[in-house]
């Protein structure tokens, strides 16, 4: 009886480190799930641009990608925090934010735009905010931009679709925002326009902290791997064309 409770035994822990070992790698990743077409939900899921090229990534590296929906405002203090281990939400890579964590390469190049009512040719570039309530998006390089510009009223919004719905009720007078997302805004609501103003160009790339160098390595070749074999460019297509 003793020697098959120890055979039984021996098996046990055998599987037990068998099913440890196959046990895939898990990657918590924070996202803003406010801003399509790169992160948003549907019908309850977060899926978007970002979100497929981050599960994208995971395969290549065989690890199991769990995202967490939170405030933008909220994402690198929470990855500070270590209760993510990285970041990919459209976020750009500025030397403030370089501070404090490390980015990726980066694997989109947006510009900001200005969102207006259809039929206000007032603004033809970003000095003609000056008097303006403009709506921005908290923390976002909309929000750094408008607030350097003397001279303007600036409303800051958690969600780009408070911003957009307050332009629509009169409540601001434009709404600087990414480039793509404000595509998606338009589209979807009559009667706004996307002003001719273009801003400088900004690079998005994902965060992760300083001291995680081996898992930035890891990130960095995997994200080089998706865009060598075709899929990046499969998703680019499905997004923005």
């Amino acid at each position: 009886m003793k020697k098959l409770f120890k055979k039984a035994l021996i098996g046990m822990m055998v599987l037990s480190l068998s099913a440890t070992a196959l046990a895939k790698e898990k990657i918590y990743v924070g996202t803003n799930a406010e801003f399509p077409p790169f992160e948003y939900l549907e019908k309850g899921e977060i899926t978007g641009f970002d979100i497929e090229l981050m599960n994208e990534m995971g395969k290549v590296l065989d690890a199991e990608v769990k995202v967490q929906d939170m405030a933008f405002d909220g994402l690198l203090p929470a990855l500070q925090m270590k209760k993510v281990d990285v970041v990919i939400a459209g976020m750009t890579a500025t030397e403030e934010r370089k501070k404090t964590v490390a980015f990726t390469q980066p694997y989109y190049t947006a510009s900001q735009v200005i969102i207006v009512k259809e039929g206000d040719n007032s603004i033809k570039s970003f000095d003609d905010l000056k008097g303006k309530r403009v709506g921005v998006m908290l923390g976002f390089t909309g929000d750094t931009v408008v607030s350097e510009i003397e001279g303007v009223k600036v409303e800051r919004f958690n969600a780009a679709y408070a911003g957009i719905m307050a332009l629509k009720a009169d409540k601001v007078d434009a709404v600087v925002l990414d480039s793509e997302p404000a595509k998606n805004y338009v589209k979807q609501n009559a009667g706004l326009k996307i002003a001719e103003a273009v801003a400088a160009q900004e690079e998005y790339a994902i965060a992760l902290r300083k001291n995680d160098k081996e898992l930035l390595e890891k990130i960095e070749k995997a994200l080089a791997e998706v865009k060598a074999n075709g899929t990046y460019d499969k998703l680019l297509e499905k997004y923005f064309n």
